[in-house]
């Protein structure tokens, strides 16, 4: 019997598990919104997480990208490294997240840079914060924080989102 030829539709990487990938493939599937870099309230009575329109002080809001990528921890020191194992404690990322939809067995959306072949989708789609921060952590008082709190970022559309 002749070898088998691998199929010219190979199956995508990320569908091998996230536990499975290699360090490259996990930081591709950052599709870039920038929602987790909001920073977010939590309530003390309830437990419920709340976004706000503030951004990290790290965070570009044109780009949608960290200032300092590989040395965030050292300058925010709330700032999280996510890995598979983490993901299943954080009770905060987007609904949108391509990392939490992987975890809970969907497919990436049709915007994610991956799919649509280009990184200006998710902002296209209304699914980054593009044009959304009315904030940088440190420029505002703390306790002015509360009154940026906003509901889009904890949804799965963000304005324009098709699908």
């Amino acid at each position: 019997m002749p070898p088998k030829r691998p199929s010219a539709e190979a199956e995508p990487f990320w569908r091998k598990g996230l536990e499975a990938l290699s360090k490259k493939e996990w930081e591709s599937l950052c599709d870039g919104c920038g929602r987790c870099c909001l920073v977010k309230l939590e309530d003390e009575d309830t437990g419920k997480i709340h976004f706000t329109d503030i951004a990290c002080k790290l965070f570009d809001g044109e780009s949608c990208q960290c200032r300092d990528y590989k040395n965030r921890q050292k300058f925010v020191r709330d700032c999280i490294k996510l890995t598979p194992a983490k993901l299943k404690t954080i009770p905060w990322l987007p609904p949108t997240c391509a990392y939490r939809l992987i975890d809970e067995g969907h497919d990436l959306k049709w915007w994610h840079p991956l799919i649509s072949g280009s990184a200006e989708t998710v902002h296209e789609a209304g699914v980054s914060v593009r044009g959304r921060v009315g904030a940088v952590e440190g420029e505002i008082k703390l306790r002015d924080y509360v009154d940026r709190i906003v509901a889009w970022p904890g949804k799965t559309a963000g304005g324009k989102i098709k699908g």
